[in-house]
């Protein structure tokens, strides 16, 4: 992952709104959440909604997919993995216990997302 594309990641997660959007994202997996769903479980207007929305996907943090009237959002996985992997990249300069903990929380997290990779590709 380049600078630019790192930054407006972290930008766009430096919003509380927008960090919760998207944290209830990952846990959601492969199948997503439909916009109004967000709406209702975030308690905030579409207006709102749909501007952090915008955000986060300009970021390349989420995708979204229409489902007859609905759309549905979900994690873009590989740019999370890409975002983590950027921020752990000159980790440890010859002290690795300092990532020990951050690569196993990796390593945990990896599976997951894996396994809602595969169940995005079928739903696609």
């Amino acid at each position: 992952m380049e600078l630019k594309s790192a930054t407006a990641s972290l930008s766009a997660l430096g919003h509380e709104g927008r960090l919760s959007i998207f944290r209830m994202l990952v846990q959601a997996g492969a199948p997503g959440v439909a916009a109004g769903d967000i709406a209702r479980r975030m308690e905030v207007s579409p207006s709102t909604l749909s501007a952090n929305l915008n955000i986060l996907s300009h970021a390349g943090l989420i995708n979204s997919r229409r489902d007859g009237r609905s759309i549905i959002y979900t994690a873009n996985y590989d740019n999370m993995r890409g975002l983590l992997a950027f921020l752990m990249e000159d980790c440890c300069d010859g002290s690795p216990e300092i990532c020990g903990p951050l690569s196993e929380i990796v390593e945990r997290a990896a599976c997951c997302a894996n396994e809602n990779t595969k169940a995005l590709e079928t739903l696609s």
